[in-house]
């Protein structure tokens, strides 16, 4: 008996059997239920975010923290809005009332024409198609200290003898219909992520290079990116768990609690790659919390699927019970040689002494065998590595 498709078109359902249409039932009534599930689930945190977004207004902040809090708010919606699009497509008439409505990019700004012509202008029955018009689309570009604009000129080619009209499509972009180009989104999130600027800060920047971005759209513009994102962080995430080796350590960062009109401690936990890896993988996981369920869910624990390896980290006690599971421990060196230079600059202890000659001596084997193959990297250190077994302070 021939499987059930796993596309289901008009040429390949009549051939099904009586069985065959019951499993085909069974399988779409179960995607649609859990499709909406997970709408339903989303729609639910949207309702909870708007009501946060116009509750945060009454709560006790400072106008900075309002702002910090706004801009997350809208950053969530954005992407929760986004998601539940892509789950549920509405199918509305095209017409005006569907496209955005925005103002025009300032003819002040300098202009970069790109041209999408179709691959070839002629056309299948042997005539040059005519040139009769092109769609003209306007992207913002950014670069510090000023703004231009990308016009995206696409060409309207057609054939008088078949009547047939040949367009390039439109090119890809980050957001659908959206204005930002590329390296403006890239310019907002490593502002914000990487050099800390808010985006009440980042706002004030673009006006003073000429165009005024409400943070609200900075804001989602963030969200959209981070749906748009989120398939790059989960490959990574996949392909990080297939080494043997990983590092992690969790750091905390201030949350702001709109139900208590404070902050409240939240962790960022950090899982990398080793520096021997050719491929050099970081992927953050933000917690409300440091409780030990945080690495072991996102190293798929409990679980027979569940990473197993060496993984790198300090003494804390959340990670215990991933080494009662069965992967590896490795004390962080790094935190171990902390503890014997505080014993030796507060105490002039002669063991933190001696423990810290030690250290520098694993470190110049490091450096000398930095760049050389695995095999002989492994020869260098067990050669290097000998020492006196007694300990002349103990």
């Amino acid at each position: 008996m021939a499987a059930c498709p796993s596309v289901i078109t008009a040429d390949n359902i009549e051939g099904l059997d009586a069985h065959q249409l019951r499993e085909l039932v069974a399988r779409l009534r179960a995607d649609v239920l859990h499709k909406q599930t997970l709408i339903d689930k989303l729609t639910h945190e949207n309702a909870v975010l708007k009501r946060l977004k116009f509750a945060a207004q009454s709560e006790r902040f400072n106008a900075e923290q309002r702002s910090l809090l706004d801009d997350t708010i809208n950053s969530d919606l954005q992407a929760v809005g986004d998601e539940i699009e892509r789950l549920a497509p509405q199918d509305k008439p095209a017409g005006e009332a569907n496209k955005p409505r925005r103002q025009p990019l300032p003819v002040q700004f300098p202009r970069r024409e790109i041209h999408h012509e179709p691959e070839s202008t002629t056309c299948r029955c042997g005539c040059e198609m005519k040139r009769i018009g092109e769609d003209v689309s306007e992207k913002l570009h950014y670069e510090p200290g000023f703004f231009t604009v990308e016009r995206h000129v696409r060409g309207k080619w057609s054939c008088a003898k078949c009547e047939k009209l040949v367009q390039a499509p439109v090119a890809p972009h980050v957001i659908d219909k959206g204005v930002p180009t590329a390296g403006l989104l890239t310019h907002v999130l490593v502002a914000k992520f990487a050099d800390h600027l808010p985006l009440y800060r980042q706002e004030g920047i673009f006006e003073r290079a000429g165009f005024a971005i409400p943070r609200s759209t900075l804001a989602q513009w963030v969200g959209s990116c981070g749906v748009q994102l989120q398939p790059l962080v989960d490959a990574m995430r996949a392909e990080l768990l297939q080494q043997r080796v990983l590092h992690a350590d969790e750091t905390p960062v201030a949350m702001l609690d709109p139900g208590a009109g404070k902050t409240h401690r939240a962790y960022l936990w950090t899982y990398c790659s080793t520096a021997l890896q050719p491929t050099k993988l970081v992927v953050f996981d933000f917690a409300e919390s440091r409780a030990s369920r945080h690495p072991a869910e996102f190293l798929g624990h409990p679980g027979e699927r569940g990473w197993r390896g060496t993984l790198v980290c300090d003494d804390y006690s959340g990670y215990k019970a991933l080494f009662a599971s069965g992967i590896t421990e490795a004390g962080c060196l790094a935190h171990a040689r902390r503890k014997f230079h505080e014993l030796w600059a507060n105490h002039q202890s002669p063991v933190g002494e001696q423990a810290l000659a030690r250290f520098g001596q694993l470190y110049a084997v490091e450096r000398e065998v930095a760049g050389l193959d695995p095999n002989r990297e492994v020869s260098v250190r067990r050669r290097q590595r000998r020492w006196p077994t007694h300990c002349t302070h103990c």
